[in-house]
């Protein structure tokens, strides 16, 4: 089942999400809906912040875009309760999007090597050194995880040229070719 995407604005995208067990309801069904979610928008990674779930799972898939990074054909994980432990190596600037800010694209510093634990789909434990591109993915996905987003990362001065797309979506009035959960105004 496709789930709407929460657009900037919406509260969940800036709690901190909770840890979950093996048995929450429905847990593999929802893994389920947030890759089909995630194909539909055409994304790379998805947190279940932006479809309004307070908990802390994540999905990634990289294999979409292996034609351009064949290292990256095959990889589709899913993280249940990550953390990221440290970060390492040199920082990066590199463009970013999201989902859940549409149309918004700045470019972001960030660490080029993260140490995460997590959870699979099975709840087996990892414990892991990532880099490159993966990283920058982890890091961006696991922000949601904490009520981050990447506009955080900008300078004040970036984010002063982005209020006028910001203030679009707080005033519900943002477009995608996806379906969004936005703002009532």
């Amino acid at each position: 089942m496709i789930l709407p995407i929460y657009v900037y604005g919406q509260p969940v995208l800036r709690e901190v999400a909770e840890d979950i067990t093996p048995d929450y309801p429905e847990l593999k069904s929802l893994i389920v809906n947030m890759y089909e979610t995630l194909a539909r928008a055409d994304g790379v990674g998805l947190a279940a912040p932006q479809i309004g779930l307070n908990i802390r799972v994540v999905i990634i898939n990289l294999d979409i875009i292996s034609d351009d990074m064949p290292e990256l054909k095959g990889y589709i994980h899913t993280f249940i309760n990550p953390h990221i432990i440290e970060t390492g190596g040199e920082m990066v600037d590199m463009e970013e999007g999201c989902l859940s800010l549409p149309g918004i694209h700045e470019n972001v510093k960030r660490a080029a090597r993260v140490h995460v634990r997590y959870l699979d789909e099975n709840f087996q434990e990892h414990d892991e050194w990532t880099e490159g591109y993966v990283a920058r993915v982890m890091q961006h996905e696991f922000d949601h995880l904490d009520g981050k987003m990447f506009i955080d990362h900008l300078s004040p001065f970036r984010k002063q040229l982005i209020r006028g797309k910001l203030n679009v979506m707080l005033n519900g009035k943002a477009r995608s070719s996806y379906k969004m959960k936005q703002v009532k105004k």
